[in-house]
């Protein structure tokens, strides 16, 4: 992502003094001055995408993607991901990094203010204009997503209409006190959102050093995710296939040089978050089961890891710039192919997934496993395809929602001779909203 020298006054009046306060949010901005022009949103929003956190990212210590140890693990990572990993949330030690909240409400009020004001952005074009407050929705909705997959119950596991999620925050009064709106609530406004981005947004593709900037391939990559989340099988199918339609190169992994989850990768739509973060790299290894779910031929095993021993490895996927990844291409194969399976459309199941596999397995190797697909019954070929989904997408911030939103099966972790057990359908599958955020706010206060 370009990075810009801001040294405008209302920039820093408005987004680089936010300060604590007693308001819901654990925001305010000092100051009123306000942009005007297009370049001044401009700078607004990529102020807002810069500060995205990498929190799918910190999920991998939560789900079964990473090992931590005292002979593959730094000290500091150790002080910083030991509780999240263990699940030991409420009386994590004072050294552990917290997941966002402050932070996602914080874009969004960006975002707000972006779609406020749209109408008065002075020195822009109408086409300029509506791109601007359509990336503010897609921010918007983006936080809300997040935030809902965080620290609400799955939508798959709830009754949606009565649980209670995360506050909406649609407007930019910080001073506005809000309750948890429910589950579902949550997910149409995130949908609204994405309704009217798509009315607005009106660039196709984004030249090298944007392309973390939403456009509009990313409409229907962010419908089929939010769809798949909720289980709408026929609207996650629908917009997957229209995703592979318009934008379904892979990379082959037997010639290609580029993993798929670089911003050049030919996979690239969305290139914002840099996921997996150099800090992640050496404060954890690759977990056993992961890297026991790849077969011989698959071409990712030697790609994404780094063997260091035969008992350790280390994720080469990610750790840098290079890697930022929100949406590509893999992720709406696989999606199709499981949206096909619940439609009892097992053609397609088995196409989407057999064309994915093609690029990454070795040619020698690749029909033995189309022939092992094609032969497997509705329940086999599900689990197949959740085996997919963590070899291909792992260390890119899917696991743990994938976790959430389909079976939540126990999980089990051992550290330093003691064993810590994640129950099926535990509580701990959803995080609990900060305890800054409910102090400022008895109204969040879990129920």
């Amino acid at each position: 992502m370009k990075k810009k020298c801001f040294n405008i006054v209302w920039l820093i009046a408005v987004l680089l003094s936010f300060t604590a306060c007693n308001d819901f949010l654990d925001i305010q901005p000092v100051g009123k001055v306000m942009p005007k022009t297009g370049q001044e949103f401009r700078d607004l929003l990529t102020e807002a995408y810069s500060a995205i956190t990498n929190d799918r990212g910190k999920t991998v210590y939560r789900s079964d993607e990473l090992i931590l140890d005292k002979g593959s693990t730094t000290s500091e990572g150790l002080n910083l991901y030991l509780d999240i990993w263990r699940w030991k949330d409420g009386s994590e030690d004072n050294n552990t990094i917290s997941f966002g909240w402050r932070t996602f409400y914080y874009v969004s009020y960006i975002a707000n203010t972006v779609i406020e004001q749209k109408d008065g952005i002075t020195e822009a074009s109408e086409a300029e204009c509506n791109q601007l407050a359509g990336e503010a929705y897609m921010l918007r909705a983006y936080m809300h997503f997040i935030l809902v997959n965080l620290y609400a119950e799955p939508y798959t596991h709830c009754d949606p209409t009565v649980t209670k999620g995360i506050p909406l925050k649609l407007n930019s009064d910080v001073k506005a006190v809000l309750s948890r709106n429910t589950v579902g609530e949550v997910y149409s406004s995130i949908l609204s959102d994405i309704n009217e981005a798509e009315k607005l947004l009106n660039v196709e593709t984004w030249p090298e050093g944007e392309t973390y900037r939403f456009n509009k391939l990313s409409v229907d990559a962010f419908r089929s995710r939010v769809y798949l989340y909720m289980g709408d099988w026929q609207n996650a199918y629908n917009k997957a296939k229209q995703v592979v339609e318009t934008h379904g190169e892979l990379e082959d992994m037997t010639t290609s040089s580029v993993l798929p989850n670089h911003y050049h990768s030919v996979e690239a739509i969305l290139s914002l978050e840099e996921v997996f973060a150099a800090e992640f790299q050496t404060n954890g290894r690759v977990s056993n089961s992961l890297l026991d779910l790849y077969r011989s031929g698959d071409m990712r095993k030697s790609k994404f890891y780094r063997a260091e021993t035969t008992s350790i490895s280390y994720v080469t996927k990610g750790g840098s710039n290079e890697y930022r990844c929100t949406f590509r291409t893999s992720e709406f194969y696989l999606t199709a192919a499981e949206a096909a399976l619940e439609l009892n459309d097992m053609d397609n199941a088995h196409y989407y997934l057999t064309e994915l596999m093609k690029k990454r397995y070795h040619s020698s190797r690749y029909p033995t496993y189309e022939a092992l697909i094609l032969s497997m019954t509705k329940d086999e070929l599900r689990q197949e395809i959740y085996d997919e989904r963590f070899r291909e997408l792992a260390f890119e911030g899917h696991r743990w929602f994938d976790l959430r939103r389909t079976n939540r099966p126990e999980l089990t972790k051992t550290y330093d001779g003691e064993t810590y057990i994640l129950q099926k359908d535990d509580e701990r599958y959803t995080l609990r909203i900060p305890s800054e955020a409910i102090q400022a706010n008895p109204g969040l206060e879990e129920e």
